[in-house]
């Protein structure tokens, strides 16, 4: 049965694999001063455009996600997030566990994304508030691009957004776990280098991208908190065989193979966005990326999950819920007619 339920059922890319076989065996120093990742970080460089970036990498998202919002906060602040943002809701509260709060915010336009008007409210109404030092202060906002529903931020979403936590001496961290999908999206303008100029620190995934885990937190013309080294190993999250991760992302970004495995993603998404569409399917989001939120009947999600794999999202009303169906660098046109006979079969057209 082939599986739709996630973006990271496959092991890597086999050219990853490749590369990883091909140096096993080259003698290399630990902790990240190896030449592999050297060559991994001078490409990040090169393709954010900026000679004064640094690059630290890790093994997962949620490590960097706890990392980088424990290490740039100070005690009593907590970070500005979306309701439905990954660092609020699927988690299992690694923040909260650090010793942050997050100030979850919902979305008034339910897609998802945090908007600069409803940040800039938040932060004036709380220093408004004359027991304000009884609260958890402010300190960063957190983004994700793509976000949990897959919609993606505009250029000028993200600028504002950039504009609004200066003001308020905040910085904007944006959690790239599939960022690859979101860069390799039709019709988007976000790119690594407006990502370099907004952000005051990112991370470039890998794990959901081709890899077989790892993720590359970029701190933009080098402001990165102090020791941030140390701070990494303070957290366990130092490899020893740093190289592990670098070699995997000297492949991904060699011959741009990380935008081609991303755009091949969304290609596939489309498909099965479409054959949902032939079927008379309602979608939960106008997704533009590798995921796709399907409503359908629960009697037919019983049916479906006979024949194709997906995951449960949200129950959408008393005899209907949304589903997720993710594309990933490894989807097959093989697995897509399996979903599209899949679908004739359990959801015939009205």
């Amino acid at each position: 049965m082939y599986s739709f339920a996630c973006d990271y059922l496959e092991g890597c890319h086999e050219d990853v694999l490749k590369a990883l076989s091909r140096t096993n065996m080259v003698q290399a120093p630990g902790y990240g001063a190896d030449p592999f990742t050297q060559k991994a970080t001078e490409k990040i460089r090169q393709l954010c455009r900026d000679d004064a970036a640094t690059v630290h990498f890790v093994t997962g998202g949620t490590q960097a996600n706890q990392l980088v919002i424990d290490t740039v906060l100070q005690p009593y602040e907590g970070v500005v997030a979306a309701l439905t943002g990954h660092v609020n809701v699927h988690e299992a509260g690694a923040i909260e566990f650090s010793g942050h709060k997050v100030l979850a915010l919902p979305s008034a336009r339910h897609d998802g994304k945090l908007a600069a008007a409803d940040v800039d409210a938040f932060v004036k109404a709380f220093y408004a508030d004359p027991n304000h030092e009884h609260m958890v202060f402010p300190g960063m906002v957190y983004v994700s691009h793509p976000t949990e529903y897959g919609t993606l931020y505009t250029a000028q979403e993200l600028r504002e957004l950039s504009e609004v936590c200066h003001k308020h001496h905040m910085p904007l961290y944006l959690d790239g776990a599939r960022l690859g999908y979101g860069l390799a999206a039709y019709d988007t303008d976000v790119t690594l280098p407006l990502l370099d100029e907004l952000c005051d620190v990112f991370y470039i995934g890998g794990t959901k991208v081709g890899a077989l885990s790892g993720e590359a937190i970029v701190f933009p013309r080098g402001v990165e908190p102090k020791h941030f080294l140390t701070r990494i190993k303070q957290h366990g999250a130092l490899s020893a065989k740093g190289r592990l991760i670098g070699v995997q992302f000297a492949a991904l970004l060699e011959n741009d193979l990380y935008f081609r495995i991303g755009r091949h993603a969304i290609d596939m998404a489309r498909e099965i966005r479409k054959i949902f569409e032939e079927a008379g399917c309602s979608f939960f989001m106008d997704s533009p990326t590798n995921q796709q939120f399907v409503i359908l009947e629960n009697e037919a999600i019983q049916k479906l999950s006979d024949y194709v794999g997906f995951e449960f999202w949200e129950p959408y009303d008393e005899n209907h819920a949304v589903v997720r169906f993710a594309s990933s660098w490894a989807t097959t046109p093989e697995g897509i007619e399996e979903l599209r006979k899949a679908v004739a079969l359990c959801l015939p057209r009205k």
